[in-house]
């Protein structure tokens, strides 16, 4: 679980609720279902028209990686990874087939598989990177779908906010009908602008820093499968595999 995005949406939530509820007419003031129908409505119909149904159905799932982080940790990587350079040394390279159900991540599975399989070193290379560059793309176009949520919202916001006083200057003559065009015309804009600012835009700063530490990680895992196939010494790939960490990283991985 990564908590630092779970509590800053419970705060961010709770921040914007309370001050709702602190003015004058509670929460109820902002609960406008023509605007809702507008802006949400809008928004899903033209992000739809932008990609295929194959990649708002996988939205889901790269959502939740902004809140659930299932990456092995670097440090227990280069643990792994010197572990099995031990055992390939002294058993042979096909020992580490007993050791691939441990393996939780499946890219770094792949990688001990295409060695155990008597890959060349330039196959396991161009199999794994080729793995890490479809992946990156992959997470890339889910943050560009939230991207276009972002920037869609506060667009149908503002056509919202046109819609409401377009509806209000037609209904002068009435006073009556004045109020429901205001609240259209104003509630629009806020539903716009708090689902880019709120939701999307940190979820998708978030899933650009997952994607990056994911990147690390594959490196670091393709430079240590290569390691172990080539039969380098495991302080040598200790040392090499710490390179990828911060200073402080580096000390926790050499204790």
């Amino acid at each position: 679980m990564d908590l630092s995005t779970i509590l800053g949406t419970i705060l961010v939530t709770a921040f914007l609720v309370w001050s709702m509820m602190l003015g004058k007419g509670g929460l109820i003031l902002f609960y406008d279902m023509p605007s809702i129908v507008m802006v949400c409505g809008g928004s899903v119909a033209v992000v739809m028209m932008n990609y295929t149904f194959a990649d708002l159905k996988s939205l889901f799932s790269v959502v939740m990686r902004a809140f659930i982080s299932k990456s092995m940790a670097p440090t227990e990587l280069i643990e792994r990874t010197v572990e099995y350079s031990n055992l390939a040394r002294k058993e042979g390279i096909l020992a580490l087939e007993a050791k691939l159900k441990e393996v939780k991540d499946p890219f770094f599975a792949k990688g001990l598989q295409c060695v155990v399989d008597g890959f060349s070193a330039d196959t396991v290379r161009s199999i794994m990177e080729l793995d890490a560059d479809w992946s990156r793309a992959r997470h890339a176009n889910g943050k560009k779908v939230l991207e276009t949520f972002a920037a869609m919202a506060p667009a149908f916001g503002m056509i919202g906010t046109l819609v409401g006083l377009v509806q209000m200057l037609a209904s002068l003559s009435d006073p009556s009908q004045i109020g429901g065009g205001m609240a259209v015309a104003l509630l629009t804009t806020f539903y716009g602008a708090v689902i880019a600012n709120v939701m999307c835009i940190p979820i998708a700063g978030k899933l650009d820093l997952r994607a990056k530490e994911e990147a690390q990680l594959k490196a670091m895992m393709i430079d240590g499968v290569l390691a172990i196939q080539s039969g380098e010494k495991p302080t040598i790939i200790r040392e090499r595999l710490s390179a990828f960490l911060a200073p402080k990283l580096r000390e926790r991985a050499a204790a």
